[in-house]
């Protein structure tokens, strides 16, 4: 149900002034853990930090050597005094009552005065023979959010699961989470995978209503006709919304890889629009009626509109068909723009034809409209002269363009060289998993040493929010750390040069390792502390 290679979409902390780490764990597995994993997308809720509350029982040798006791004794005892079974038995008549009370012990103190033997007419009580104390049931693990000791609930989702609505649903549910646990523990987000994708979807967002606008605002100033300008504006949408139901049927979602798509085919589908409508206005202009320029301007651009767009599909083909790990990543952007593509040439050539059809009129000219004409005609002369002087001066010094020329492409070459080059595009997500891997000899004590000073180096860069971290839990060398940084607006420098900062401050710390480079190039990726 989870990908084991697949970054945490939440992590969750609980903290508190007065209960132990213990009892926060308790509350953690025993209720938080339980809920969540219900939760439609969650695919696996971890928990770190500490470990079920227990009662140790640390014996002194040479109180056992005294009083004669063996370790099996004391076992026996205790064993016996929490023994799920009836204390006794009431007899009257043609009746039988059970005594059932519950006598177990749960704390240290109700199993101090726990009696082992009787010895010289004295009775031997575990606490006479050592230590009991209140703990965990493993006591190597440790966990901390911000210096404050903390019980982490790391979340991941289903594989395929959408991680926003998974994550919409965790935080709906906090409330009613923070009433079934004590109210002495204060439970967070305090890692969020999700706001640099919701940024994602703004920015899309974003860049397909300037693509609309900017469409409508180019229509209308060289067509100079309202009805003209809302044509393109309902066939970019309608085109987009044609590819969404491709990609549902395809089991697509929108994420990094079909937003990049959408946003390189908003190009295109603008492309088919206008190229489909300027025929129609011209043939409109020569005198013909709208149903008779829709039909004679839609059968003349049908054949380099198809060509076009079969053109550009093919140019996806051989992703389509790459294998590996890059085809699979880029197929989806590949398929998604093909269809995009396709959606684009079919409502370019039936719906735009049909609109304006019905919508353009052959329309007089009032002073309003003159005037927006005679501007643009104007404007477009201009454009057309200086146009036709730059193309007469390049033709006259045809040695100077062919120089330009061959300065561009090595232009073209060097930059190639020199610009970075990777696998993906490194991104400021603003989150960073990492962690340390110690070597086998080391116990666990060093281990928690060694946590803590990282955490504390790491906490105070100053564009460092929030972090965290845990070890333990049957991993003696190793411990993971989740930082959360400032929104961009609020510190200074990139997550690159966060990682650099610290990849220069932990390198001193003994046994640490400066921080991989290649660790802040995508969300959530984990990193060598």
């Amino acid at each position: 149900k989870v990908n084991p290679a697949d970054a945490p979409i939440l992590v969750l902390s609980l903290t508190s002034d007065t209960l132990s780490r213990g009892q926060m764990y308790d509350a953690a597995s025993t209720v938080l853990a339980q809920r969540l994993a219900q939760v439609e997308g969650i695919g696996q809720v971890s928990i770190g930090g500490s470990a079920l509350p227990a009662v140790r029982v640390e014996l002194d040798p040479n109180r056992l050597a005294q009083t004669g006791i063996g370790l099996e004794e004391v076992r026996a005892a205790i064993v016996a005094t929490n023994a799920n079974r009836p204390l006794g038995a009431v007899e009257l008549g043609d009746r039988y009552w059970q005594i059932g009370a519950n006598d177990q012990a749960k704390t240290a103190a109700e199993y101090q005065p726990l009696l082992i033997r009787y010895k010289n007419n004295n009775g031997v009580r575990l606490g006479d023979l050592g230590e009991v104390i209140d703990s965990v049931q493993d006591v190597r693990n440790y966990g901390a959010a911000n210096g404050r000791p903390s019980v982490l609930l790391i979340l991941n989702r289903q594989p395929g699961a959408n991680i926003i609505a998974t994550a919409d649903r965790v935080r709906e549910l906090l409330p009613r989470l923070r009433l079934m646990i004590p109210a002495a523990i204060s439970l967070d987000v305090v890692l969020d995978r999700t706001p640099t994708i919701r940024g994602s979807l703004r920015e899309v967002e974003r860049t397909l209503m300037i693509s609309v606008a900017l469409v409508i605002m180019v229509v209308f100033l060289f067509l100079r006709r309202v009805r003209a300008a809302i044509i393109p504006s309902v066939a970019v949408p309608v085109s987009l919304i044609g590819t969404f139901g491709v990609m549902y049927l395809c089991g697509y979602s929108l994420d990094n890889l079909s937003l990049m798509a959408l946003t390189v085919a908003t190009g295109f589908v603008v492309d088919d629009a206008i190229v489909v409508l300027e025929n129609i206005v011209r043939h409109m202009e020569q005198g013909r009626t709208p149903v008779e320029a829709a039909l004679a301007g839609a059968r003349e651009i049908g054949f380099t509109v198809i060509s076009i767009s079969l053109s550009l599909v093919a140019v996806f083909i051989p992703i389509l068909m790459m294998g590996g790990i890059v085809g699979r990543l880029f197929r989806e952007f590949a398929v998604t723009l093909s269809a995009a593509i396709f959606v684009s040439m079919i409502v370019s050539l039936t719906a735009t034809p049909a609109m304006a059809a019905h919508l353009l009129r052959v329309e007089p000219k009032t002073a309003a409209s003159s005037r927006v004409g005679r501007w643009s005609r104007r404007l477009l002369l201009r454009l057309k002269r200086g146009y036709r002087r730059s193309l007469a001066w390049a033709l006259r010094h045809g040695p100077i363009m062919l120089a330009m020329l061959a300065l561009t492409i090595a232009l073209n070459i060097w930059l190639y060289t020199v610009i970075a080059k990777g696998f993906f595009p490194q991104q400021d997500t603003g989150r960073i998993v990492g962690n340390l891997q110690a070597d086998q000899s080391i116990s666990y004590q060093a281990m928690e040493l060694t946590l803590k000073s990282f955490m504390a180096i790491v906490g105070t860069d100053p564009a460092v929010e929030t972090v965290m971290g845990f070890t333990g839990g049957g991993q003696r060398n190793a411990g993971f750390v989740f930082v959360a940084l400032k929104p961009l607006s609020q510190r200074q420098g990139s997550i690159l040069q966060v990682v650099a900062r610290l990849r220069g401050r932990l390198a001193h710390e003994p046994g640490g390792q400066p921080l991989s480079g290649a660790g802040a190039r995508r969300a959530h990726r984990r990193t060598p502390l």
